[in-house]
């Protein structure tokens, strides 16, 4: 595997799998997992979860933490984080030059069956379709790959560990 710096942003919209992909992932490279929800501040928790999309404001002190948590310890490293605008993929790549970019993806209805089915999470499946709309897909110049996460878990993992070798 080669990946450049051995670290990793599993990114895409909320319900598509980063957390359970990026936790496959670390633990198959012997690596670190993580995780962008958390280092959410509670005032921005509780905003996504009166249904409310954060500004680029709210999100810039929350990627200068993900930021510094990918370039702490010795990789590998993966971290969940939506990262879904070019901009906040730059200031994450400020922390960590060469950063790798994992871009999840699957068909709306699915990621709308999951963020329906899942319990005790902030964010609302009303949220989506905002986060949908807000994502801009990796750029040609952007280290990086398109994973569908529409199968079964480990053959996605599998597929996903194939593409890295390439890279």
């Amino acid at each position: 595997m080669d990946g450049g710096t051995g670290r990793f942003v599993v990114m895409g919209v909320s319900g598509v799998g980063k957390t359970g992909t990026g936790t496959r992932l670390a633990q198959a490279l012997g690596g670190r997992f993580v995780e962008g929800d958390d280092l959410h501040t509670a005032e921005a928790r509780a905003k996504m979860a009166g249904g409310t999309p954060l500004t680029d404001e709210d999100r810039w002190p929350w990627l200068d933490r993900v930021g510094a948590a990918l370039a702490e310890g010795e990789p590998p490293v993966v971290a969940a984080c939506s990262a879904l605008k070019r901009r906040y993929r730059d200031r994450l790549r400020a922390s960590v030059p060469g950063l790798v970019f994992l871009h999840l993806v699957a068909e709306r209805e699915l990621v709308l069956k999951r963020l329906q089915r899942r319990k005790g999470h902030y964010m609302p499946p009303s949220l989506l379709d905002s986060q949908i709309e807000a994502l801009e897909p990796l750029g040609a110049d952007e280290r990086g790959l398109r994973v569908s996460v529409e199968g079964p878990k480990e053959e996605v993992l599998q597929g996903l560990l194939r593409d890295l070798e390439r890279l």
